[in-house]
């Protein structure tokens, strides 16, 4: 089990006793996110390396266009992945290894990634 998957089921978990019909939903949202804001910030902090080393590669519109089709992509593998039968099979592996985390640690994860791709795209 990879760090998205245990924190895929965390959400899920957190949100499978309130919202029990949209738990899988809300938590392939959130890990899509995640794995957006990631993709984000790594692109933020090249595109300001590449910047000061005076790189000119790559176009900013050619980099958004990449981004958003990396992010559609991403979701749409995670929305396979977390709501068939995978889901199932790694939920069996979740359940032997207990390991959850806070769901606000996890929200304020997802919002430190936004605040620090934003630090990044003003640089």
């Amino acid at each position: 089990m990879t760090t998205f998957d245990t924190l895929f089921f965390s959400v899920f978990n957190h949100y499978k006793t309130t919202r029990k019909q949209k738990a899988n939903a809300i938590a392939i949202i959130y890990i899509s996110l995640l794995q957006i804001t990631l993709i984000l910030v790594l692109g933020a902090f090249f595109s300001v390396f590449l910047e000061q080393m005076h790189v000119n590669t790559f176009s900013a519109a050619k980099g958004w266009t990449l981004f958003i089709m990396t992010s559609v992509f991403v979701y749409f593998r995670n929305w396979v992945v977390y709501s068939g039968r995978k889901r199932k099979v790694l939920n069996a592996k979740t359940n032997k290894n207990k390991q959850t985390y806070s769901i606000w640690l996890l929200w304020l994860l997802l919002l430190g990634c936004i605040l620090l791709a934003i630090i990044l795209l003003n640089a």
